[in-house]
């Protein structure tokens, strides 16, 4: 029993934190209960703080070196446990090492959808992902905040509270920036610094400098990607007139490769042809988005091919008498505004019910 309270008693006299773990923040250095030898070695390593805490209280801090702890270079804890100057008996304190290096690729990431107003698409939800980095800043903050009587402070104990605040702030940043969803992957960086510096605040009350924020990606719902890809396949088409065009050039030649020698061939050249000019009408008409021509007045004017001599205009009256005196015939060809070519009489229905009105030419007997 004597021995072993001996042992417990034993003065500490190397005080050392070799960090072993790389997700610790903070480490409390085990000295079970025993006390500090005055004069004691500090051992802080490079990437490390170590900081001297009495009852709840922030005493000296050390950066990497080795020290020699004695009352001249512990000013703070000599005065809060009142020793006199030169004092030399062992101490009690809490040794608190702090990693000090930048904390790289920490992930943050939307995990429901952040809405937002488009002026393309409306209202779309995103979601969005990337990186940070932050190391500790004000060592009284963590310590007093979130250390306590926590032997060790690891980053899980702290990120999932400032994922929160991130995506919280990523929400108003987009927001603020008003930026269409088009446009959002061209200004990653643009949204990624200004993120930085609207959560240097909120970092800094948990005790961390934050370095940087990256947005790596940012997600639109399936239906708003597809209306993209649509869009930028309009844009490569270009024009839908000569685009209609192209297309029923090339229906035509499919057609016409797939000539066998016999009819089947020309059918299907013919039908080719006919989907390529369907095709083009309808790209036309999509094009233009012009109101179909007027119907013809019944005071149309027609030319007429009289010897093979275009003549004309001529009114319904005069169409009549060209008819009477024989000039004009059921084979004679018409041709007026809104036709897309010359016809034959009888092909026109206003033409071909004078021709009914009349008694059909005599036959000369044999």
């Amino acid at each position: 029993m004597g021995l072993f309270s001996k042992l417990k008693n034993e003065c500490i006299d190397i005080i050392e934190w070799p960090d072993q773990s790389g997700d610790v923040l903070v480490h409390r250095f085990d000295r079970n209960g025993n006390e500090i030898k005055n004069g004691a070695k500090l051992i802080v390593r490079e990437g490390q703080k170590a900081v001297f805490v009495n009852e709840g209280k922030i005493a000296d801090s050390f950066i990497p070196g080795t020290y020699s702890l004695e009352t001249k270079n512990m000013p703070i804890l000599r005065t809060l446990m009142s020793w006199p100057y030169g004092f030399t008996s062992p101490f009690k304190a809490e040794v608190y090492f702090i990693k000090t290096t930048e904390q790289l690729d920490r992930k943050w990431g939307t995990q429901n959808p952040v809405m937002m107003r488009d002026p393309d698409f409306g209202t779309v939800r995103l979601r969005a992902r990337g990186n940070y980095s932050y190391k500790i800043g004000a060592t009284s903050e963590m310590i007093s905040k979130f250390v306590g009587a926590t032997p060790e402070f690891r980053c899980e104990d702290l990120e999932g509270q400032l994922r929160t605040k991130l995506v919280s702030s990523f929400s108003d940043c987009v927001a603020e920036f008003k930026i269409p969803a088009l446009d959002l992957a061209a200004n990653y960086n643009e949204i990624g610094q200004s993120m930085c510096s609207m959560m240097k605040g909120a970092f800094s009350s948990f005790g961390l400098d934050l370095l940087t924020f990256t947005i790596e990606n940012i997600t639109l719902p399936e239906e708003v990607e597809k209306a993209m890809d649509e869009r930028a396949s309009m844009g490569a088409v270009g024009n839908l007139t000569d685009y209609a065009k192209f297309q029923t050039a090339k229906a035509v030649r499919e057609a016409a490769s797939n000539e066998s020698g016999n009819s089947s061939g020309i059918v299907g050249m013919m039908l080719g042809a006919k989907i390529g000019e369907t095709t083009g009408q309808i790209f036309s008409a999509a094009a233009s988005a012009a109101p179909p021509p007027l119907p013809r007045k019944q005071g149309t004017l027609f030319y007429v091919a009289i010897n093979s001599q275009q003549a004309g205009p001529f009114s319904r009256e005069e169409i009549k008498l060209k008819i009477g005196t024989g000039e004009i015939t059921r084979e004679t060809l018409f041709w007026s505004d809104g036709m897309s070519d010359w016809k034959k009489a009888l092909e026109i229905t206003e033409i071909a019910a004078m021709f009914s009105s009349l008694p059909p030419p005599i036959q000369p007997h044999s």
